[in-house]
């Protein structure tokens, strides 16, 4: 088989603060390397003139790799492939178009998002189902919501799993875990810990989480912290409103972003990790706790169980007094926390980058 020329979108890792959309981009990139020395890539990065604090990481390792700075919009130049790892504008173009799709969140829970953003979403969907050779998606949930609302051939999109990072997510050693507490304190964190991990937004419903801890703590059953880790969205004003009425602020740690060092500490030291969701395309988080070895409380909707399978246990995102009887479950049943850790430790080896990396280049080399 000839090589091909393939460009890739670099927008979303141009920035070290990375969330879902970036990790993915950063690993698949990362994989590809290790894997195909015979196809060219170009790192396609859209930026602004004077924007110095975002840059291309270091792909030059791998020799078949290019990037492409693009100041003026003028576009990716000569190639086979151009790969949109998420929704974003389609300049003219002449080669094949492959597009990622994480979720259909602006169809599928429309309260998670402003007017102007479901407007530019919408514009660039109608686009990418008018445009795109091939559509990836990183979850069968995600490709069933794309086919109920986009009237597409179903041979036009598949099914390329995200992976999980187990060099930065896995169990620590005894050794790692005998003097945590100097991280831990500069962090807030001074006892034992329930942990939730993701963008502060209603979606991810905290709200719920809120209400099920402060259920938890009127019964004396933990007398520990609620640690939310991940950036602030928006709509963090009734978070804050919220963990004042049911006056839990001594007990509430906002982190912010944490490093990956930091995040798999959090998941290690956590008592149990909550995962409460209304709707999500994929669920990282999932796995990363699962790889780290904790317990995990998930909501059955959407993604989530279908990441999750039978290694977490599962709630109604939308019952507050279910959500806080888990988590109760897992506090003071050392067999059921046990197993939950064994169960997830397992099901983190069905994902890992390399094989959405190969995968991906089998949809290049076939679309």
């Amino acid at each position: 088989m000839s090589s091909i020329r393939i460009a890739i979108n670099c927008r979303s890792i141009l920035s070290p603060q990375r969330t879902g959309i970036g990790r993915y981009t950063y690993h698949l990139l990362d994989n590809l390397g290790k894997i195909d020395h015979s196809n060219e890539y170009i790192l396609h990065a859209p930026k602004r003139l004077f924007d110095f604090k975002r840059r291309v990481p270091d792909f030059f390792r791998y020799k078949n790799f290019k990037s492409r700075i693009d100041y003026f919009h003028g576009g990716i130049g000569k190639s086979d492939i151009y790969h949109l790892p998420c929704p974003d504008l389609i300049r003219p173009y002449s080669g094949k178009l492959i597009v990622t799709i994480h979720d259909i969140i602006y169809k599928t829970y429309p309260q998670a998002h402003n007017p102007q953003t479901i407007e530019l979403t919408e514009k660039y969907m109608q686009a990418i189902a008018l445009k795109a050779d091939k559509i990836i998606c990183i979850s069968e949930n995600t490709r069933q919501d794309l086919h109920a609302f986009f009237n597409l051939p179903f041979e036009k999109t598949c099914v390329v799993y995200n992976g999980v990072d187990h060099a930065l997510f896995y169990p620590l050693s005894q050794e790692e875990r005998l003097n945590p507490e100097r991280e831990l304190h500069g962090l807030g964190i001074n006892k034992p810990f329930i942990l939730y991990v993701g963008t502060i937004e209603p979606r991810k419903n905290l709200a719920g989480l809120l209400e099920s801890f402060a259920r938890l703590k009127s019964k004396k059953v933990f007398g520990g912290q609620l640690v939310v880790a991940g950036m602030k969205g928006w709509m963090v004003e009734n978070v804050s409103a919220l963990i004042k009425q049911l006056d839990i602020q001594a007990d509430v740690i906002f982190t912010g972003y944490v490093s990956d060092g930091k995040l798999r500490l959090l998941y290690n030291m956590a008592e149990v990790f909550v995962f409460p969701s209304f709707y999500e395309g994929f669920g990282f988080p999932i796995l990363e706790a699962f790889c780290c070895g904790a317990a995990v409380i998930s909501s059955r909707n959407a993604s989530c169980v279908e990441i999750a399978s039978d290694a977490a246990l599962l709630i109604d995102p939308k019952d507050t007094k279910t959500i806080a009887q888990a988590m109760e479950q897992v506090l003071t049943d050392k067999t059921l926390k046990e197993s939950l850790r064994q169960a997830g430790l397992k099901r983190a080896k069905d994902f890992s980058f390399l094989t959405t990396a190969q995968n991906t280049l089998d949809v290049y080399q076939t679309t």
